[in-house]
């Protein structure tokens, strides 16, 4: 569908919406304040970007210099970033997951002048490192609950306050800011989360993310009628093109979760139409549903079984346009009676998700689409904007991560690597032009790094990161994410972590899903409060042994896993294993349970 507003630039896209939609009632934003979701008009956002606009050229922010925003998703997150962009600024967006001695390198590499923060945990961070950053000259706390003794942290208020009387001495700035930000224009720095070694940081222009989100215009609809709930964090890309600047140039509304650990009460009170996510919400989702209905009697489970069985079938029809009076009849009871009120825990209204981040795997797709609920996946990665490709509402195939995109170009290289080439691709990594020259060839093609192939009707197949493909002691090549995407069917594995790089056969790193585990072995009669005695019980070990051996029963031999270990606590942002966007960084999680691993390969085959 078309944008709102005409835009070559995200300044133009905020002073054209602003302009278009300054007297209508629908919210562009909404947030929760005191237990309540309140609304944020299109005006309200013009007038607290134009204050924060004055405030920071006050403060002395010029055109290219950088901004680091380091917070939670919030208002004011939004109005740092439309701020700082409109006068030709570069921010930085960060994790506020981030020690102090990441912070330090990403200020340090970046040459960060300025740093917006959410509340005093996130400033006291900034305070450590702060005089190992002789470039950061100011600090901007957002939330005013506690006062600072130090001269270069100022109170998001005081900026505000500085904003209107440089706003009464300069009465023509901003409309000569907004002018002055042209499509070529260096738009942001984000810094990659990485799984191994220092992150980069990727440089993107106001033209690499216009182009990104009107591809994706192209594709999906979304409209002013739609309403999207965004909980993934806004300084990574994908939340940022689709989930916020999408949604923006849609005229859509876009209302912030108070968290991830609110999305569920969150998704009931907004009833969103579309949602921005990555495959971990689905399995959390899908865990909760499954594990009630285990705990419902025998006629329950039949019936919430015998609609699952209708509700595939339904969907493989629709695909082919072959629904016949009969199915149509048993369906609509099957969704008065089970669907629909599974539908309701989303709010009711969703029209479709979009799933990105990391793999989907095919049979959660289909579970959800049995539901009634469409899961479009897509593929990308930072150094693109980040959308390459998606599925459509009608062209999708799970297994799959759609078609290129309008304007992309992806081919497949001779040892499998997909590569890129198009208006999104970024202008290469800050400060690191040797970086830059691995990745971007002579002709202009990004190497993804990751394997692929098209299927006969152009749909992508993500095999494997290529990095990440381990070649046993025996010389095969294993890739372990489709692998380990297997076991996380599992209704008794949360996390799953496969080992196996030159070693002579595959083992395994396992979160039980401790929630499900405690039902079963109570069940079981097994007496292990604690989850590490849990992990320890012989009969849970049994247990998962006989899991692991009925789901891998058609790998071959070399891809089976042969020895595993139960891990007692889930891997974590905060303990380093995995990154923010969900994905394990593989060598932390080697180096971290090493005893583990080589107690695996030491015991006898």
């Amino acid at each position: 569908m078309p944008s709102a507003v005409p835009f070559s630039t995200i300044t133009e896209l905020f002073d054209h919406l602003t302009t278009t939609f300054a007297h209508t009632a629908r919210p562009v934003f909404q947030h929760k304040v005191d237990k309540v979701y309140r609304d944020i008009s299109y005006a309200d956002l013009r007038r607290s970007v134009e204050r924060m606009m004055h405030g920071l050229a006050a403060l002395g922010l010029r055109k290219q210099d950088t901004v680091a925003i380091l917070s939670e998703n919030r208002p004011e997150w939004v109005v740092a970033d439309l701020a700082i962009t409109a006068l030709g600024a570069v921010d930085v967006p960060v994790y506020p997951t981030l020690t102090p001695k990441q912070l330090e390198f990403i200020f340090a590499d970046a040459n960060v002048r300025m740093a917006v923060v959410s509340n005093a945990f996130q400033l006291n961070k900034i305070l450590k490192i702060k005089d190992a950053l002789p470039s950061l000259k100011q600090i901007i706390l957002m939330t005013e609950r506690r006062s600072v003794d130090e001269s270069s942290v100022i109170s998001w208020s005081r900026v505000l306050e500085q904003g209107d009387r440089h706003a009464a001495d300069h009465p023509h700035f901003v409309r000569e800011a907004l002018g002055s930000v042209t499509p070529e224009d260096l738009l942001t720095i984000i810094y990659t989360s990485g799984t191994t070694g220092h992150p980069k940081g990727v440089m993107l222009t106001h033209r690499n993310i216009v182009a990104n989100i009107q591809s994706v215009l192209e594709l999906l609809p979304i409209s002013e009628a739609d309403v999207l709930l965004s909980f993934l964090p806004l300084c990574h890309s994908f939340e940022r093109m689709a989930g916020y600047y999408t949604g923006l140039a849609s005229g859509a509304t876009i209302a912030f979760a108070e968290s991830v650990e609110t999305v569920r009460d969150n998704l009931i009170e907004i009833r969103p139409t579309i949602m921005t996510t990555v495959p971990r919400l689905f399995e959390r989702i899908q865990s909760r549903i499954l594990r009630q209905v285990d705990a419902e009697p025998r006629a329950k489970r039949q019936v919430f079984h015998w609609a699952m069985r209708v509700g595939r079938q339904y969907a493989r029809a629709r695909r082919r346009g072959e629904i016949d009076g009969s199915l149509r009849i048993q369906y609509g009871v099957a969704s008065f009676l089970v669907f629909s009120k599974l539908r309701e825990r989303t709010g009711g209204r969703m029209r479709y998700f979009v799933s990105g981040g990391a793999g989907l795997p095919r049979e959660q797709g289909e579970f959800f689409e049995a539901l009634g609920l469409t899961v479009l996946e897509g593929y990308g990665l930072t150094e693109c904007s980040p959308v390459l490709t998606v599925n459509r509402l009608d062209d999708f195939k799970f297994g799959t991560v759609g078609k290129p995109i309008p304007g992309v170009e992806l081919k497949i290289a001779d040892d499998g690597e997909i590569l890129a080439k198009g208006p999104n691709i970024m202008q290469g990594y800050f400060n690191d032009a040797a970086a830059t020259a691995e990745v971007i060839d002579a002709k202009g093609w990004f190497h993804t790094g990751d394997i692929g192939m098209f299927d006969p009707e152009g749909h992508l197949v993500i095999t494997d990161r290529k990095k990440h493909l381990f070649v046993s002691s025996g010389g095969k090549n294993i890739a372990p994410q489709p692998i380990e995407n297997l076991f996380l069917q599992s209704r008794l594995i949360d996390q799953f972590v496969l080992i196996g790089d030159g070693r002579m056969y595959c083992t395994a790193l396992i979160v039980p899903e401790f929630d499900i585990l405690a039902e079963t072995a109570r069940a079981r009669g097994v007496d292990a409060a604690r989850p590490a005695d849990l992990v320890e019980h012989a009969a849970i070990r049994d247990l998962y042994a006989q899991e692991i051996d009925r789901l891998q029963k058609d790998l071959p031999n070399f891809e089976r896993v042969r020895r595993f270990e139960l891990l007692p606590e889930p891997l974590t942002v905060e303990g380093g294993e995995i990154t923010p966007t969900l994905k394990v960084r593989r060598s932390v999680v080697e180096q971290k349970y090493r005893p583990l691993i080589e107690k695996m390969y030491r015991e006898k085959n």
